[in-house]
């Protein structure tokens, strides 16, 4: 659980206990919107951090469920209800949680409006408003092609759906996946996917194969995916870049026909991946600019379009920080720090962030990517020298060890947000 003196600890390190130091005394009251990781950690860590602020956290669901390790519920290496958490220990932290969604931010008045009604006024605004989709951009996909082609990537109803639809498939047939252009949720994202489902054909459809369409010429730890594809799965996994005719152009749901530049491909279950844009609160709030994503400053991550309102994890633009739990987290720690600096009226100082992504490609077989970053000209910008990949070459049982270190980091993020 995170407590006040944690915090300063972990602050120290970032340089920003000088800006905290009178926590103590700070008054006032700060909405978050979005119960995520990002949001429910900005939330408790407010309460940690000044417990004399009003915190309201606004999330419509009594339970999150968590898209980080939901990729291993397809795989059959957990199960749905392994990825659910419910809000008591923000509760416990003293943050008063409404069950309810955010329909309206007037950010010249400084008030939230409720669906159920009522209105929640604030000095400082914090929003988490996670991924929504883009049903236009790819002809074809729809909320309704959803239900037969699952993007699976806000976890839940569609993760098993689309494990459903992998378990009811025929031996022998071919599972067809489509990853957008950047940006979007999680850049490894879908390469985990492709492996995961990989290692549960190779259990259970043996003569089955994967292909992936993807939208880019290059993805995050490219090598060390390729490399274990090599190793794993020969054979299994076929992955189209987008100058061989990955893009998808569009798709046709009734078929399960994906349509590229070069030509169409029959699925046996189709698993389609949509371009994505900033939650839709964050459209109506003014925070989000044409790209449908939400730019910020990098030091207490304020839009740069709506001051008052600051804008984490998924949803906004963080230069070359990558959209990602561990990102969302940190993230929050530091907007937190920063609003109860700003409003004891002292200057936030310039902080430095981590994040690493775990990406697991069998149950007993990981890799790992990290970033340290600062606030440079405007943007969060990689810090030389810091950060790397896993080896390419593993000896000792290292991707064994970075597999167990993934689910070590599930277990003590989701016991900090959620626990």
């Amino acid at each position: 659980m995170t407590t006040r003196r944690t915090f300063l600890k972990g602050a120290a390190v970032l340089g920003l206990a000088p800006a905290i130091a009178s926590a103590q005394s700070t008054a006032g009251k700060v909405v978050v919107i979005g119960g995520g990781f990002a949001g429910a950690t900005a939330a408790r860590t407010l309460k940690a951090l000044a417990p004399r602020l009003d915190v309201t956290l606004v999330e419509p669901n009594p339970v999150y469920t968590s898209c980080p390790f939901s990729n291993s519920v397809l795989a059959n290496l957990r199960e749905i209800s392994q990825q659910e958490f419910r809000y008591d220990g923000v509760k416990r932290a003293g943050v008063t949680v409404a069950e309810t969604s955010a329909t309206a931010v007037d950010a010249t008045a400084r008030t939230v409006t409720l669906a159920d009604g009522n209105r929640l006024s604030y000095d400082r605004l914090v929003m988490s408003p996670g991924i929504d989709f883009n049903w236009g951009a790819l002809p074809g996909y729809d909320e309704a092609a959803a239900q037969k082609m699952p993007h699976a990537w806000k976890a839940g109803a569609q993760t098993v759906l689309l494990r459903n639809q992998l378990q009811a498939m025929d031996d022998g047939g071919l599972v067809v996946m489509s990853a957008p252009a950047n940006p979007y949720r999680c850049p490894p994202g879908p390469y985990e996917r492709a492996s995961l489902i990989a290692y549960w054909m190779k259990i259970w459809k043996p003569k089955s194969k994967l292909l992936l369409l993807d939208a880019k010429d290059a993805f995050s730890t490219q090598r060390l995916f390729q490399n274990g594809w090599a190793e794993l799965y020969p054979g299994a996994i076929e992955w189209v870049p987008l100058s061989k005719g990955g893009k998808v152009t569009s798709v046709d749901p009734a078929t399960l026909t994906f349509t590229t530049e070069f030509g169409s491909h029959k699925a046996a279950v189709a698993n389609v991946i949509p371009p994505q844009r900033a939650g839709a609160i964050a459209g109506q709030a003014g925070v989000a600019d044409r790209t449908g994503w939400c730019p910020v400053e990098p030091v207490a991550f304020e839009s740069t379009l709506r001051p008052g309102i600051h804008v984490l994890g998924d949803a906004a633009i963080m230069g070359g920080m990558p959209k990602s739990a561990f990102s969302a987290n940190a993230q929050a720690k530091v907007c937190a720090a920063a609003i109860v600096a700003l409003l004891a009226g002292v200057k936030p100082q310039d902080p430095i962030l981590i994040n690493t992504c775990y990406s697991l490609l069998a149950a007993d077989y990981g890799i790992s990517v990290a970033g340290v970053y600062r606030p440079d000209k405007g943007q969060l910008t990689d810090v030389p020298g810091a950060g790397g990949v896993s080896a390419l070459e593993a000896v000792g049982g290292l991707r064994g060890q970075e597999a167990l270190y993934a689910a070590s980091w599930f277990r003590t993020i989701t016991a900090e947000t959620f626990g």
